[in-house]
């Protein structure tokens, strides 16, 4: 069985020096355990000061919220995935729902910059789901089958690389959560959807994110379909982090 991923997506929040105390706090009082590993995505100014504290710390990474699928060039703003390795990040969210309906990313770009985050060396986390007025209309598992569909062409070795983490959008933020059996269920059809493209099963890592906190993370991760969780805002506070991510399966 793949170790449990407890992802933290920062988002806006902690800076460099906010970001110091939080570690200085989460890492007094967290107990490493081999059944489990915790990612922390920082924004990008807090990379440096994240990988540097977690540097030989076993089963913690850290990785960028965002990149962009070219090297170099004109782009402001942007950081390119060679950038947030330098800075230290092993991994990096692609896809968010912020990136996709406040930013307008499209399946195109999220397929673009699944494929330069592996040419560059890093796990790309791709992250799908869907609206609640696609849920009320039944198209949650068209809507997530047309958003993995950006990983078709990819070697089997490559889709083994890349976690999902699903996150329906009305539930981000907003103190709604699937069920565990809902998100197990669509859980399944990713699997499945993966297999299809050639990934071996064994391999797949499934997340469910939104408004994951520490009262409800061990109903969701005892689930045998949810390989973790991605977290928002229960994971900008150490005290809660350190309940959630020292969660067992119920």
């Amino acid at each position: 069985m793949n170790p449990l991923i407890f992802a933290g997506n920062w988002k806006m929040h902690l800076g460099p020096v906010e970001a110091a105390a939080f570690l200085d706090r989460f890492l007094d009082s967290y107990v490493p355990r081999d059944d489990r590993e915790v990612w922390f995505y920082t924004p990008a100014v807090s990379l440096s000061t994240v990988a540097a504290r977690i540097a030989e710390r076993v089963g913690l990474r850290v990785g960028a919220q965002h990149v962009h699928w070219e090297a170099k060039g004109a782009f402001t703003g942007e950081t390119s995935v060679s950038m947030a390795a330098e800075a230290g990040a092993t991994s990096t969210l692609i896809g968010h729902s912020e990136r996709r309906h406040v930013f307008g990313e499209t399946d195109e770009a999220t397929g673009a910059k699944v494929r330069a985050a592996l040419a560059g060396g890093l796990l790309p986390m791709l992250c799908v789901g869907e609206t609640l007025a696609q849920r009320d209309a039944g198209q949650t598992l068209d809507v997530v089958r047309r958003q993995l569909a950006v990983l078709e062409g990819l070697a089997p070795a490559q889709l083994a690389q890349v976690p999902i983490a699903y996150e329906p959008v009305w539930a981000i933020g907003t103190g709604k959560n699937a069920t565990p059996a809902d998100a197990a269920a669509v859980h399944t059809v990713v699997r499945e959807t993966m297999a299809g493209m050639g990934a071996p099963r064994v391999s797949v890592r499934v997340l469910y994110g939104g408004s994951v906190k520490p009262a409800n993370v061990g109903a969701l991760v005892a689930e045998s379909e949810i390989d973790g969780v991605l977290v928002g805002g229960a994971s900008i506070d150490a005290d809660s982090w350190l309940a959630i991510t020292g969660s067992d399966r119920d």
